[in-house]
Formats: structure tokens, sequence, C-alpha cells
């Protein structure tokens, strides 16, 4: 793509989430999305391949339904109010718009499109969909947590937690792992939302940084599939090393950095007497832990002395500043967690 095309949409894109986070009312809200929308776009299709092209038509139409009712909701609830103001919702209005902005996060059980988007990007494009794209309706969710539904948020969150683990069991395209990762960590944050939105924004924040960690390694690497990942270690042996433990740091295991808002998140359920939906969630986060794991093993066993001598490459991949610092991120936080939920 032209660099200075490239800069556009990459401004556009910061342009879009800006609007949306400094908006109090839903027109600025909802101009804000759709320029996020409009801007990724072009960069999902700036490989001219049939896979890219069908992600973005169903990325957009996507887009569109959920913006689309947005819109109707914000202005029927001015209607009924008066107010454009986001905090301001009257009762019927408040699931729909919370709903339209699930859609847009891709949790289940409005996930379908998620999985086949980001399979048919680049890598780069799927790093900005997996985590820049999901600031701005994030925040809007946060800014009505109070007046959601909290039967609709716990079956959401139940629901993304378990498809987010069972949809990632049999696959074998990295791209499609993440984007089943990214519905389980949703599930985890919308389950906790109407409790304690400060600990959704904790989460969803080390969610970015962990994710951003293994898009860039995978990046580093030029790996999207099982198979290209088993054979890694000859090129970067540093790099693979810690690919496995951002990976066991998504599948939430002590000490690494994902394993706090899992603890966290917990405790909290425990505290509102809730231990039923505490030991579900429990439960249902062992199906994701499987496939992180089985993917920590497929690079066990590529390890010295197993890799055949055919397979061997040149050192060749060089590691950007960027990705070691969120690997770092991805890994060592965990001790940090009190300083960081005492400024959020």
């Amino acid at each position: 793509m032209n660099p200075t095309a490239l800069m556009i949409m990459l401004l556009s894109l910061a342009i879009g989430t800006t609007m949306t986070l400094m908006s109090h009312h839903w027109l600025l809200a909802w101009v804000g999305l759709e320029i996020n929308t409009l801007a990724i776009i072009p960069l999902m299709t700036k490989t001219p391949h049939p896979r890219a092209i069908e992600a973005a038509t169903k990325y957009f139409l996507t887009q569109a339904s959920a913006s689309a009712l947005i819109l109707f909701s914000a202005t029927m609830n001015a209607w009924k109010t008066g107010e454009w103001s986001i905090t301001l919702l009257s009762d019927p209005y408040t699931i729909t718009l919370s709903m339209a902005l699930m859609m847009k996060l891709g949790l289940a059980p409005l996930h379908f499109w998620l999985p086949e988007v980001i399979q048919g990007i680049p890598l780069s494009t799927g790093l900005i969909l997996s985590t820049w794209q999901k600031i701005a309706p994030m925040t809007l969710l946060l800014q009505i947590s109070h007046l959601t539904d909290l039967k609709l948020l716990i079956t959401m969150g139940l629901t993304s937690i378990l498809i987010g683990g069972w949809g990632g069991i049999n696959q074998t395209q990295l791209r499609k792992v993440m984007a089943f990762s990214s519905i389980g960590h949703l599930g985890w944050m919308v389950l906790i939302l109407k409790f304690n939105p400060q600990l959704t924004l904790f989460n969803f924040l080390l969610y970015v940084t962990m994710t951003a960690a293994m898009f860039f390694s995978l990046m580093s690497i030029s790996s999207t599939k099982i198979s290209e990942i088993s054979s890694s270690w000859p090129k970067s042996p540093i790099l693979v090393t810690t690919m496995m433990l951002v990976l066991l740091s998504l599948a939430g295991l002590p000490p690494l950095t994902g394993f706090s808002p899992k603890l966290l998140i917990i405790l909290e359920l425990a505290k509102q007497n809730t231990l039923l939906l505490a030991s579900v969630t429990m439960l249902a986060s062992l199906l994701a832990l499987f496939f992180y794991l089985r993917l920590t093993y497929v690079m066990i066993l590529t390890l010295p002395p197993h890799i055949p001598p055919s397979s061997t490459h040149w050192r060749t991949t060089k590691n950007s500043p960027l990705t070691a610092t969120m690997t770092t991120l991805a890994l060592l936080i965990f001790p940090l967690s009190p300083t960081f939920l005492l400024i959020i």
C-alpha cells in the first residue's frame, strides 16, 4: 500500500477512536465508530485476494448492521427522553444498544463474523482489529454498564467463554485461534462489567497487551499456521521461547501477566456471593487452557534435538524493540497489578 494512503488510514483510525472516547453525545460516538469501520476496510484489502475481499465484505455488513442499530436506538431514546447523552438511557433501548456494541466487539452469540474476518486478512490488520478496533465499543459499554441488564451480561459472558474455548480446540490456523482467544477474553470482561467496571478496564488493557505481543511475534516469524510455527525454533529460538510464555500468559497461568485479571475476577465474583457463577467460569476456561497448552506442546516438540535436519533455517529473523517491549509487558506485569488497579 502507498505510504501516504497507509498514513491517512491509520490517522483516520486514531481520529475515529478519539472522537468516540471524547464524546458525551450518541451521534458523535456513532460518527467515530463509522470512521473506524471505514478506515480499516482499505487495510483489509491491501492484498487483493478473494479471501481478503470476502473478509472485508463480511466485516462491513456486520459493522453496518450494528451501527444502524446504535443509531436507531439512540434516536428513539432521544425522542423519548429529549437527551442525546450517552449515560441517559431509557429501559428498552439499553438492551438494544448493549447488543449492538457487543456485536461490534464480537461477543458470542454475535461472534460468527470475527474468526472468518481475521482469517482472511493479514496479521498486521488482524492486530488492529483485535486490539485498537475494540477500544471505542468497549469504552461505550463501560459508560452504560450501570444501566445494562445483569442477566444479559452474565449470559453473553459465559457463552463467549465457552465458545471461545470450544471453537479454538480444532483450529490449525493461528489467526482463528487468536480470534477465539479474543472472544473468550471479552467474555471474562463482560462477565464482571456490572460488578466492577474498573476490573473490566484493567482486564481489557492486559488483553490488548498480550494479544499485541502475540501478533507481533507471529509477524516477526511470518507464521499463520500451527505447522509453520512448529518449525520456527531454528529461525529465532528466543522469540519462540517468549511466544510459548505469552501463550501461557493468555491461558492465565501464574505467575504470568494473564493470571492477574482471572484471579481478580474470580475473587470479585466470590465477594459478590456468586460462587456458582465463579465455579462455572473457571470450568469453562479449561477449554481455552487446552488449546493454549496444545500450541505450547507443538512448540516444545520441535526443540533440539527433535528438529529434523531438513527443516533447519538460517537465523534471519530480526526482533523489533516493539515486539520485545510488548512481550515483556505480557509476561511480567503480574507483580505490578495492584499499582495499575490503584491508577485505574
